[in-house]
């Protein structure tokens, strides 16, 4: 099965409705889809959070932001996959990152577009610096997202053969 695999790193701010109406526009083999919208908060590690400012690497973020839907895709049989993430500076509320995922069955959907964000936290190639009332600091990777990306190492498929 060929997975529709369609990846944007942009600064632009996205819509996700529309972004969902579009994907799954002239399509009936859908039967579920899973879609996570990030947000950038305005309160992290109990400090006010005044903006967030992401950097990456053209070209390499995509690429390795393609792998991990690719990874998803040799797991779980998905009809097709958007992920769309934000770079540059961003203010609390605005969208950072957008997954959507298409499956015939909801399962399978859930999970890649779990598998998706926990694995894209702790290996996308991305940078993100936040200002706060007392000034700039990186943000560094967290144990938990760690091991949510590690869950996944030990997760076998998903049960075949369910009809919802």
């Amino acid at each position: 099965m060929r997975t529709d695999i369609a990846i944007s790193v942009q600064h632009a701010a996205f819509d996700a409705g529309a972004e969902l109406n579009r994907f799954h526009a002239g399509r009936t083999d859908m039967g579920g889809i899973a879609l996570f919208s990030g947000l950038v908060r305005d309160l992290n590690l109990g400090k006010q959070v005044g903006g967030l400012f992401l950097e990456h690497y053209p070209g390499m973020t995509e690429r390795a932001l393609e792998e991990i839907c690719q990874q998803a895709a040799a797991r779980w049989p998905l009809l097709a996959i958007r992920l769309i993430h934000r770079h540059g500076a961003l203010l609390p509320g605005e969208p950072i990152v957008l997954v959507l995922v298409a499956a015939a069955h909801r399962g399978e959907a859930f999970d890649a577009c779990a598998f998706i964000m926990d694995v894209l936290k702790t290996e996308a190639p991305f940078w993100k610096r936040e200002t706060t009332p007392t000034g700039e600091r990186w943000v560094e990777s967290r144990d938990s997202d760690l091991a949510a990306a590690r869950r996944w190492q030990h997760t076998g498929l998903p049960s075949e053969g369910s009809d919802d």
